[in-house]
């Protein structure tokens, strides 16, 4: 495509031999894999289809480190256009990605660190689940707040900062009860 990216066609790992064979010719023939209707065997018998059309953008992180070995990263997009209502650059399709992986952290460190690994809210009544779960909430917000404070005291990316290790020293230094201010 114009801006560097690729499509490919995606299909499902069940559909093997001959339709598999298939399937990839049309994709290569330049089969308009977007009208799923005009490619041969293009469904299976619960009328799911079993090919896709994606996006592959690539692109270099450089290394935090600086030591020059920086890390390609590709990305799936089901988002095939480049512009318009349904469409999306490479750089911002590489930038949502990189802002599902913060919010993927956030939710590891909230349900495994914070939480703790297999073990469930407490409270039984609506009212006290939301209060369970605004309490975690508000205690990963502290300590993300003083890892990014401590981070700008030492003049480091909050990113390089383990939450896991802020946790569990905050958890061996505070004493049963602490003040955080609203």
């Amino acid at each position: 495509m114009p801006d560097g990216t690729y499509l490919t066609a995606l299909i499902t790992p069940t559909i093997r031999g001959h339709r598999r064979e298939r399937l990839l010719a049309a994709a290569r023939a330049g089969a308009d894999l977007s009208d799923i209707n005009a490619v041969p065997d293009a469904y299976d018998q619960r009328g799911l289809p079993v090919i896709h059309l994606a996006r592959v953008i690539e692109y270099d992180v450089p290394d935090r480190v600086g030591n020059g070995t920086g890390e390609l990263i590709v990305v799936l997009s089901t988002i095939t256009e480049l512009a318009g209502d349904n469409g999306a650059r490479a750089d911002e399709l590489a930038v949502a990605y990189n802002e599902r992986w913060e919010e993927e952290t956030a939710n590891d460190q909230l349900k495994t660190h914070l939480r703790g690994p297999g073990r469930v809210l407490r409270s039984r009544l609506p009212d006290l689940v939301h209060q369970e779960v605004w309490a975690y909430l508000i205690v990963h917000h502290a300590i993300s707040e003083l890892t990014a404070r401590a981070s700008a005291a030492a003049d480091l990316n909050p990113d390089s900062l383990s939450f896991a290790k802020a946790l569990r020293m905050i958890r061996r230094t505070a004493p049963g009860t602490a003040d955080i201010s609203p």
